[in-house]
């Protein structure tokens, strides 16, 4: 079974990083319903920016643990990177 970290972009421009089984369910909970994470209820909608898979949950987990711990001009460059390499496998 896959592991994923994700970060979403909050109404706010705020980042938030998390971890999940299923990333389209995780952020359909964020935006509608009261599964969704309490630190960032003020600043929905949230929107999906970026997501790595893991086949472990440990994995999953350091991953995560890094990237909360980044600055956000580092997550941004993470998300940048991201956006180019998908748009280089589009071509």
């Amino acid at each position: 079974m896959s592991h994923f970290v994700y970060v979403a972009r909050c109404k706010d421009d705020s980042l938030y990083t998390g971890y999940t089984r299923d990333v389209k369910s995780r952020i359909w909970h964020h935006n509608n319903s009261r599964f969704g994470a309490k630190s960032i209820r003020g600043k929905l909608p949230v929107k999906l920016v970026y997501s790595e898979e893991f086949d472990t949950i440990s994995d999953a987990l350091k991953r995560e643990r890094e990237i909360k711990k980044w600055r956000r001009s580092k997550k941004e460059q993470l998300l940048a990177l991201a956006l180019r390499s998908e748009a280089t496998k589009r071509e």
